[in-house]
């Protein structure tokens, strides 16, 4: 397989699985556009294994395989995700280990780790998703790594906090709890559900804990968006605009808590499409 056929396949699934930050990867050049789609790609890969229902031995073998993937010295042929990794690689510094500590995270997920503080919390956000967001630095490049890694490290814990916000209902019906157990204990908070699959908590007690993490998550925008800067003009809009999107959607949930309990909260696409506007519009000034 020919790695521009491998990348054309990896961008068919971020157009299709990777909804929000679609709307920042296309603001890309397209060299950079292929070689993200293709840390997307393998970047899915792993985080599927840790969502799919199914034989936790069976979950952890396929982890096991996509950490073998990863240190393979030559990618299978006939896989067009690693085909086109393996080719980004090679144009760019993607720090590879990266994908281990996200492999890492998602083991968490498979054996159903809970997190008593947010200081245990926060480890597994910078395995998921600062993970990716040191392996998205790899691919913009930035005059000095060292200075703008923990500030992509930040975005990643800030959009995290965001995923986790926002499928706290969905997360809580497949029996996973992701809030740390000493805030739950703070706001008075159980997360039980009752048989229609409603909260049992007060929903006051809720608002209140839903939005104390916004505030949280807000403090990590603020951190991350401080790599701007030490990006060009073209990353840094694309980075805005992923940003962008997910602190709307956190402003949505903290605005209407009550409502992203009921049902798994999202943006409209004309909003999307407006902040990636602005952010590419931002990033010419």
């Amino acid at each position: 397989m020919t790695a521009s056929t491998a990348y054309r396949r990896c961008e068919q699934i971020v157009r299709a699985r990777a909804r929000n930050f679609s709307y920042g990867i296309r603001l890309l050049p397209a060299p950079k556009r292929r070689a993200l789609s293709a840390v997307y790609a393998f970047a899915r890969r792993i985080d599927d294994i840790g969502d799919t229902e199914g034989p936790v031995d069976q979950r952890l073998a396929r982890l096991a395989d996509a950490r073998a993937a990863l240190r393979a010295a030559r990618p299978d042929e006939a896989d067009f995700v690693l085909v086109a990794l393996n080719d980004a690689v090679g144009r760019y510094p993607i720090p590879l280990p990266a994908f281990e500590e996200l492999i890492d995270g998602c083991t968490a997920d498979v054996r159903g780790v809970t997190y008593e503080s947010f200081d245990d919390l926060l480890t597994y956000c910078r395995r998921v998703a600062g993970s990716v967001g040191r392996l998205s630095l790899g691919v913009f490049g930035a005059e000095d790594p060292a200075v703008a890694a923990p500030l992509a490290d930040a975005l990643g814990v800030a959009l995290q906090i965001t995923n986790i916000l926002r499928d706290v209902r969905e997360d809580r019906l497949a029996g996973r709890v992701y809030l740390p157990l000493e805030d739950l204990e703070r706001f008075g908070c159980t997360l039980n559900i009752d048989s229609r699959g409603r909260f049992t908590d007060p929903p006051q007690r809720l608002a209140r804990l839903l939005r104390f993490e916004a505030d949280r998550a807000r403090d990590w925008y603020g951190q991350g968006m401080r790599l701007l800067p030490l990006l060009d003009r073209r990353s840094a809009a694309c980075t805005a605009a992923m940003a962008g999107i997910y602190r709307s959607l956190l402003d949505r949930i903290a605005s209407h808590p009550a409502r992203a309990l009921d049902a798994r909260p999202s943006l409209p696409t004309w909003e999307k499409a407006m902040v990636a506007a602005r952010a590419l519009a931002g990033a010419g000034r």
